[in-house]
C-alpha cells in the first residue's frame, strides 16, 4: 500500500488525493446534470461548499462515535487526518445542499436529486483513497483468492482480508450508474422531486449495512456497528420521502 507519495519535500497522503479526484468528478458529474434538467447554477460552488461540509460532518460524526477518546486530547483529535465517517459526510454535505438551494433558489429536494448521483461516483472514489492509504477500512480475514494485506497501511494488518473499499467503490459505481439512469426516467415522466434522493438513501443504505457485516469495526447497538444503525436510519428515511414524493405526486389538485 502507499499511504504517502513523496515528491522532495512535499508528502501528499494518498486518502486525501483521491478524496480529490473524486471532488472533481462528482463536479462534471453535478453539472451534467444541472444541464440536462435546464438548472442554472455555480457547480464550482456548490462542489466545493458540499465537499468542505462533508468532510467537516465525516470528521465530527467520527469524533462523536468515540467521545471518551475525543475528550481526552480534543484539540488532537478535532485536526487529526485520521477517522472519517462516511454518514457525517452524507449529513454535512446534505445540509450544505440544502442551504445552497435556498442560495440559488432551487427547490432543496431538486438539489438533492441533482446531487445524488455525484455523491455516489465521489464516495467510490474516494474508497480507493482509503485501500491505498490501508487506513483499517479493510475487512475481517479471508481465504478468498482477492483478499489482501495492508502490512505498510497507515492501520497495518499481515492477515488476508476482505478487500472492503474496493466492494464499495464497485457498488458506488452500479448505485451511480442507477441513479443517472432514474433521473433520466423522471425528465421524461416528469417525476416529483425528492425521488432520486429517496433512492440514494435506501441503495447507499443497504450497500453499507451489507458491507459492514465483514467490516472490522466494533458493535453497539443491538449488535449493529454504528454505521449499520445509520443505515437502517437511512433506509426508513429513504422509503418515507419514496412515499411523500408519490403522496404528493397523486394528490389531486385545487382548482
Amino acid at each position: 500500500m502507499f499511504p504517502f507519495i513523496h515528491l522532495g519535500p512535499l508528502t501528499l497522503g494518498t486518502y486525501g488525493l483521491m478524496v480529490a479526484v473524486g471532488l472533481i468528478c462528482a463536479f462534471f458529474i453535478l453539472r451534467a446534470d444541472f444541464a440536462r434538467r435546464r438548472v442554472s447554477a455555480d457547480a464550482e460552488a456548490i462542489i466545493g461548499i458540499t465537499g468542505l461540509a462533508g468532510l467537516a460532518g465525516s470528521r465530527l460524526y467520527h469524533l462523536l462515535e468515540s467521545p471518551a477518546e475525543f475528550f481526552a486530547d480534543p484539540w488532537l483529535q478535532l485536526f487529526s487526518t485520521m477517522g472519517f465517517a462516511f454518514f457525517g459526510a452524507v449529513i454535512g454535505g446534505f445540509l450544505a445542499l440544502w442551504l445552497l438551494a435556498r442560495r440559488f433558489r432551487i427547490p432543496a429536494l431538486l438539489m438533492l436529486d441533482v446531487a445524488s448521483p455525484a455523491a455516489a461516483l465521489g464516495y467510490g472514489i474516494g474508497r480507493i483513497g482509503c485501500l491505498l492509504s490501508g487506513d483499517g477500512d479493510y475487512g475481517i480475514p479471508t481465504s478468498l483468492p482477492w483478499g489482501m494485506s495492508f502490512p505498510n497501511g497507515i492501520v497495518p494488518t499481515t492477515d488476508r482480508v476482505h478487500p472492503t473499499p474496493i466492494y464499495e467503490f464497485l457498488v458506488a459505481i452500479i448505485i451511480f450508474w442507477i441513479l443517472w439512469k432514474l433521473g433520466e426516467r423522471g425528465l421524461k415522466m416528469r417525476a416529483p422531486n425528492g425521488m432520486i434522493f429517496a433512492a440514494y438513501l435506501v441503495l447507499t443504505g443497504i450497500a453499507r449495512f451489507l458491507v459492514e457485516i465483514i467490516r472490522i469495526n466494533p458493535r453497539s447497538f443491538y449488535g449493529l456497528s454504528n454505521a449499520q444503525a445509520a443505515s437502517v436510519v437511512s433506509v426508513i428515511a429513504g422509503i418515507l420521502l419514496f412515499v411523500l414524493c408519490r403522496r404528493a405526486q397523486t394528490a389531486p389538485r385545487r382548482a
